[in-house]
C-alpha cells in the first residue's frame, strides 16, 4: 500500500534561486511519514504517553533528481518495504505529478525513553504489517 500526501511549496520552502531548498525534502517527507501512520490510525503521541516509544531516523538515503519551484504542487508518495521488530524501512517520494523529484529510503528505529532501541508493541506490528497475499 502506498500512501500520498498532497502539499503545495511556499515562498518560505526555496532558496534565493527559488527552488526548494534541499533540507526542505526532508521535512517533506516527515509530514508524508506523519500522515501514512495517521491514515493507518496510529497515534504517535498516544505510543509515547502510553508506552514511551517513539520513531526515530537512523539511516536515510536521498536522491534528488529534479527542482521543485514555489507554488509547485506536490505529491509524497510512501510506501512499506520491511517491518521487523523495532525497525520500520520506507520507500519515499516527492513528485510532481508524474515526474519524480527527490527519492529516499528511510530507516526508522522504534526507541524507548532511555533513547535504546525497542519493540514496537504487536498491535502496533499488526497495523503496519501488509495484508498476507
Amino acid at each position: 500500500m502506498t500512501h500520498s500526501l498532497t502539499l503545495r511549496v511556499y515562498y518560505e520552502d526555496t532558496d534565493l534561486a527559488g527552488i526548494v531548498y534541499y533540507a526542505n525534502y526532508l521535512k517533506f517527507i516527515e509530514r508524508g511519514r506523519s500522515e501514512w501512520l495517521r491514515r493507518l490510525g496510529f497515534d504517535q503521541a498516544r505510543l509515547k504517553a502510553d508506552a514511551g516509544l517513539v520513531f526515530a531516523v537512523r539511516r536515510l538515503e536521498a536522491d534528488y533528481l529534479r527542482p521543485a519551484r514555489f507554488d509547485d504542487l506536490l505529491a509524497v508518495d510512501t510506501r512499506l518495504l520491511t517491518l521487523t521488530g523495532a525497525r520500520i524501512v520506507l520507500e519515499q517520494y516527492v513528485r510532481r505529478g508524474d515526474e519524480r523529484l527527490f527519492a529516499a529510503h528511510v530507516t526508522l528505529a522504534c526507541l524507548n525513553d532511555a533513547g535504546a532501541p525497542a519493540r514496537m508493541p504487536p498491535a502496533l506490528r499488526a497495523l503496519l504489517a501488509p495484508p498476507a497475499a
